[in-house]
Order: C-alpha cells, then sequence, then structure tokens
C-alpha cells in the first residue's frame, strides 16, 4: 500500500532524514518509535506533502504522492492527525468534524454516513457535538482531531503522538479505538513515544535514530529486542536478552 523509498529532507543545512525506507501493507498498523528528534514527525509530514523533501519517493498504492500537492495527498486516501492536535476551538465539535471533510474524494460515504462512522468510533463526539472544541478535554480534543480526519474517509491514517499529554486510560481508549478501526478496513502508521503502549499495538515497527531507520520487524520481535527494551520500553538489558 505505502512504499517510502531513500527519504531523504531537510530544514536549511540540517538533514532531519538520512535515506528513510519503510513499507506499509494493507491492513496493517505499523509503528514508528524513537526519542525525540529521532525525525519521526519529519517522516509523517514528509508522508504527506507538508515537508519538502530533497531525494527519494513515496509511493502510495501506486501513485508518487512525492510529487503531489498537501490537498492531492488528502484526496488520494491519506490522512494525518499532527502533533498536537490542532483543533480550532471557538468552533464547535461537529463544526471541527465537517472540517475534515471538505478534500473527502467524491466517491464512498456521504457526509453524513462518514459523521456516523465516526461517532460510531468516538461516541463522545456525539455527546458534545454543539459544544466549542476548546472545553473539551486533552483526551476528548484528541479524539476529535482523530475523528476529523477521518472525516475524509481515507485509507491511511497517519498519526503522530496521539499519546502525548494524556492519562494511561484514555491513552487505553483510544489505542482500542485504532484497533476497531483498522477492523473496518483501514491501516495506520504511527509514530509514537509510548513505546510499550504502541508495540502491543501494532504489527510491525520501525525505531528511528537520528533521521534513520535502524531496526525493524514484527512488533513482537523489537519489543524483545535488548537495546530497545534498555532504551525505549523501561527495562535494563540482561544476558538473556541478546
Amino acid at each position: 500500500m505505502l512504499a517510502v523509498r531513500d527519504l531523504r529532507s531537510r530544514y536549511g543545512r540540517i538533514q532531519a532524514l538520512h535515506g528513510v525506507s519503510l513499507d506499509v501493507a494493507r491492513g496493517e498498523i505499523v509503528v514508528v518509535i524513537g526519542a525525540n528528534g529521532a525525525g519521526k514527525t519529519t517522516l509523517l509530514r514528509a508522508i504527506s506533502g507538508v515537508q519538502p523533501i530533497t531525494a527519494g519517493t513515496v509511493v502510495f498504492e501506486g501513485l508518487r504522492l512525492d510529487t503531489c500537492a498537501p490537498h492531492r495527498v488528502v484526496s488520494h486516501g491519506v490522512a494525518q492527525v499532527p502533533e498536537g492536535r490542532h483543533i480550532f476551538g471557538p468552533l464547535s465539535v461537529v463544526n471541527n468534524l465537517h472540517l475534515g471533510a471538505w478534500s473527502r474524494r467524491g466517491e464512498g460515504r456521504s457526509n453524513d454516513k462518514v459523521l456516523r462512522w465516526v461517532y460510531d468510533a468516538f461516541p463522545v463526539l456525539h455527546d458534545m457535538r454543539d459544544r466549542p472544541a476548546g472545553s473539551l478535554s486533552g483526551g476528548q480534543q484528541q479524539m476529535l482531531a482523530i475523528g476529523r480526519a477521518l472525516m475524509s474517509s481515507p485509507t491511511l491514517l497517519l498519526l503522530d503522538e496521539p499519546s502525548m499529554g494524556l492519562g494511561p486510560l484514555i491513552v487505553r481508549q483510544i489505542f482500542d479505538t485504532l484497533v476497531q478501526l483498522r477492523r473496518d478496513g483501514l491501516t495506520i502508521l504511527l509514530v509514537e513515544q509510548n513505546a510499550n503502549a504502541a508495540l502491543a499495538l501494532a504489527d510491525r515497527a520501525y525505531v528511528m535514530e537520528t533521521g534513520q531507520v535502524t531496526l525493524e520487524g514484527s512488533a513482537s520481535a523489537i519489543a524483545a529486542n535488548s537495546r530497545v527494551r534498555d532504551a525505549y520500553l523501561g527495562h535494563r538489558a540482561t544476558t538473556q536478552d541478546h
């Protein structure tokens, strides 16, 4: 479904991505983990067309996304939930959701049907649909940000740090919803610093360090890796881990 090859990007003179390659198959949840500054957010921004790339390709269902403007990327079925949510606080919840549908592809479900899908995924958004989005809790705002992305009827959802600043119960609720969305047919590429929760959710994983992929494999294999456990999962490596 998604094939990223030798992707390179920079901020001025600073090289942010050094030849990153990854694959996401249809129906998978794939997670990218790594420390702050590893290039994870830049990778998602480059895939979605927001961050310019200097070399490499991004191919989604046979289409070169790296040559598309960001709004065209969305219209081809890729939606991103950015770090920090970026909801419109003065607008109502339902109006925030409708903003996500402006670039929806012409075929497929009607706005009302997609809206019902979002409300099924996040019932609290239906309950609070007429409230200003700025009055929602952090967890509810994250649900709204995901719901807004879903309004474009994507086939691939890019999520950047959805657990940031949220309590464990809310994180579990959101991640459980992501599993259900995958059952509904959505493919998910997730960038996440909460490596324990993300690896438990994912099918496959990539580890990024200083703008490069340094490790990849099944989520269970990555979680069992001694270096990953020591660096990201809160475990100290032991001789049995090697």
